[in-house]
């Protein structure tokens, strides 16, 4: 995920740059099809087992987790990257506190790497070739731990090699606009990320990037306002990041990248940044704003660097440089195959060893990655610890087979998750009943903080529901989390706000290329005492462990709540006898995407003689089938069930989010065939095929292909409910 400001462009002739899943290998041995002597079919969610796995998640045991796990810089592929690899894969060995099996499967992906013998640079350049100027190559080593050998030097991965130079542009995140402003269009620009290839068209030649600290410090930008003197950004700080169009090895699109596998030729690949790209400080960046000439950037594009921003193009006369002095950026990036390992932990399953609960965070950082991504590792851990000593004491065995899954290459692009689904794609459609992501897993200590698809929110909240919020007697983390993120449900009242999944973490391919219900659980900030996107040192060398231990969780009893949480979560989802997955909760989504697309597109549609009549019937079946399914659950469970009616029943409550898959709905976005959240660029905040439809069509005429691509979208939106209100009424009913 990037969030990034787009400081300027380069400009000027010279300068125009062109389980099997691993379970059905080794973790469930022979004859374990069946449960085994003594294990009751009807096995349910032990309330003391739960109460016992919250007592001992032990917040010092997490810290001590993070120490180690933060103690060196782990870049993805590198000597300590696969130490940490070994770590899991001995944690999970353990003879007293390990699980039933462990492996640790390679793949062979692309990622991209800076030159040490040719280090990234971004000078000006006066008009005899002088050097006036060159920011920063490595961040300030305030701690003595951002100078070290493995500290990578900050760059943006996949952007290609090149040395252009030229007048330099403001720009605001490449916007279409930007490229046709009267200022920018004679002169063109730079942009990085897919708006890159944008920029390209436009005679781009190069990119800088920063972060403004009005987005990341609330403003604030002096060294005695920043870490290590608070939780704030230092000015050298430079936020890395990968900047790779998609997500999974980019050579080996839906094809795992094993040794057999058929591969791209690397000059060729899409996704790419088509110009070179670097990243700086916000320290240099005022250095390089603050001189610029020209317009009056408009208000939103105004920050914090204590100068007025202006669009260039480039110097004013009167400032640090000669006027006629231009901005050299120097990429050296390559392209290299390297080994890159995920590591999986399983429990097996007492009574349905063939069904899973995954549970996954990457192992992989820039740097020393204490919060992103070991703050989420140190609670895996300390969980599958815990998990891992009843179970060799022979106290507690799941009813279904869990996965612990410690993903590789996850920050050059979700690469390891992204090719365990590929190896595996049937096996875990037809058997994963959900998967929880702890990645960052605390991003500040003020309340709990989920994303998730509809039907994980009553397990999330009756999880949260029966843990003690952190240093707030008699309040609950549902109760302290209800302050600060909420919403009004037409079912429930007031209830906390359920984020929507994007692709920032590995729960992407799960979701959106497998059609898996999934979530991901942090803690995070309140969002009224910080304007911060993210926590400050994201992504830089400041990310230690020291900067967790004083500023973002001191005693750790934040990390501690993210462990019952999402421990919690993954108990009631292993042991249940009856799936906790209410999917009468995706009929309040599908009611409300109806009714702004009714609210937004309906006049116009009509106007194309389209009708939203078949959508506004396929959302009613649906609605009526989950409700006649959720009566169903509640006979049941008052009941003895036959074993039979279970299985049937919870498969159809695993597969429903599968009935939401159309590969073919989205075919200009690789992976993503959820109908119901796959990216959206239409401004109208319904189904994203529909909006991303109307607003492609909105300026065309009558009878054009852009509408009849309106009528695909709603057509594939009524089968895909239909089909989902199909699953849910009784298996026998066709």
């Amino acid at each position: 995920m990037q969030w990034v400001k787009v400081l300027g462009g380069l400009v000027g002739a010279s300068a125009l740059l062109g389980l099997g899943i691993i379970l059905g290998h080794f973790a469930i041995p022979k004859g374990a099809d069946a449960p085994a002597p003594g294990v009751s079919v009807s096995q349910d969610l032990d309330l003391e087992i739960l109460e016992t796995v919250m007592k001992q998640l032990d917040a010092s045991k997490i810290r001590e987790n993070l120490r180690e796990l933060s103690r060196e810089p782990h870049l993805a592929s590198s000597p300590r990257d696969e130490a940490l690899a070994q770590l899991l894969l001995q944690r999970w060995r353990d003879p007293e506190s390990g699980l039933d099996a462990a492996e640790a499967p390679t793949y062979e992906v692309l990622l991209s790497f800076p030159s040490r013998e040719r280090p990234n640079r971004v000078a000006v350049v006066g008009p005899t070739g002088t050097i006036l100027f060159s920011c920063r190559q490595s961040e300030q080593n305030l701690t003595g731990e951002q100078g070290g050998p493995d500290v990578v030097p900050p760059y943006a991965a996949y952007a290609p090699p090149g040395t252009p130079q030229g007048a330099l542009v403001r720009l605001r995140e490449g916007a279409e606009q930007d490229m046709t402003s009267p200022l920018l269009s004679p002169k063109h620009s730079l942009i990085p990320l897919p708006q890159a290839i944008n920029a390209a068209k436009h005679g781009v030649a190069g990119v800088l990037v920063y972060t403004d600290p009005a987005d990341i410090n609330d403003g604030h930008s002096s060294a005695s306002q920043t870490f290590p003197n608070s939780w704030r950004l230092p000015p050298s700080g430079v936020e890395r990041g990968s900047y790779y169009e998609y997500f999974g090895d980019p050579l080996t699109p839906y094809l795992p990248a094993n040794p057999s596998s058929f591969r791209l030729n690397p000059d060729t690949v899409p996704g790419f940044p088509p110009i070179p790209t670097q990243p700086i400080g916000f320290e240099d960046a005022k250095i390089l704003l603050c001189n610029l000439q020209g317009t009056l950037a408009p208000a939103a594009w105004q920050g914090a660097l204590g100068c007025d921003y202006k669009l260039g193009p480039g110097f004013r006369p009167d400032g640090d440089f000669p006027a006629d002095s231009q901005v050299n950026v120097s990429v050296h990036n390559r392209l290299e195959l390297r080994n890159s390992s995920n590591v999986l932990g399983i429990i097996r399953g007492a009574v349905e060893p063939d069904r899973y609960v995954l549970y996954g965070n990457h192992r992989d950082s820039w740097v020393h990655g204490a919060v992103d991504p070991s703050s989420g590792t140190a609670v895996l851990l300390e969980l599958s610890r815990v998990l891992g000593t009843l179970l060799k004491k022979g106290t507690w065995r799941p009813r279904r087979s869990i996965v612990f899954a410690s993903w590789g290459a996850e920050e050059f692009g979700l690469i390891g998750s992204t090719e365990f689904t590929e190896e595996f794609f049937s096996k875990l459609q037809e058997r994963t009943v959900a998967y929880i992501n702890v990645d960052i897993s605390v991003f500040a200590n003020a309340t709990l903080r989920a994303q998730g698809t509809p039907p994980v929110q009553s397990v999330i909240f009756s999880a949260a529901k029966q843990i003690p919020a952190p240093g707030l007697d008699g309040l609950s983390i549902y109760d302290n989390w209800i302050r600060y993120f909420n919403r009004s449900s037409t079912a429930y009242g007031l209830v906390p706000s359920l984020g929507s999944l994007g692709a920032g973490s590995d729960y992407a391919p799960f979701i959106h290329f497998l059609g898996i219900s999934s979530m991901d659980i942090a803690y995070t900030y309140d969002r009224s005492k910080t304007s911060a996107r993210i926590y400050p040192t994201y992504h830089t060398a400041f990310d230690t462990f020291g900067y967790v231990d004083k500023f973002v969780d001191p005693g750790f009893s934040s990390h501690q709540a993210v462990a019952r949480t999402a421990g919690s979560v993954l108990l009631r989802l292993s042991d249940s006898l009856f799936l906790p997955l209410n999917v009468s909760d995706y009929g309040e989504t599908l009611r409300n995407f109806l009714q702004a697309a009714q609210r937004d597109l309906g006049v116009l549609l009509e106007q194309h003689s389209i009708s939203l009549g078949p959508l506004v019937t396929a959302v009613e079946k649906f609605e009526g089938a989950a409700a006649a399914l959720g009566q169903h659950v509640s006979a049941l469970q008052k009941d003895t069930p036959d074993p039979l009616q279970v299985r049937m029943l919870n498969d159809q409550l695993m597969l429903l989010e599968r009935t939401f898959l159309n590969p073919r709905a989205f075919p200009d976005e690789r992976y993503y065939s959820h109908v119901l959240w796959a990216p959206r660029t239409g401004s109208v905040a319904t189904f994203p095929g529909l909006a991303n439809a109307c607003s492609r069509a909105m300026n065309t005429s009558l009878g054009s292909a852009a509408w009849a691509e309106v009528q695909r979208q709603l057509s594939i939106l009524v089968v895909a409910l239909e089909g989902a209100a199909a699953t849910l009424r009784p298996v026998a009913d066709l």
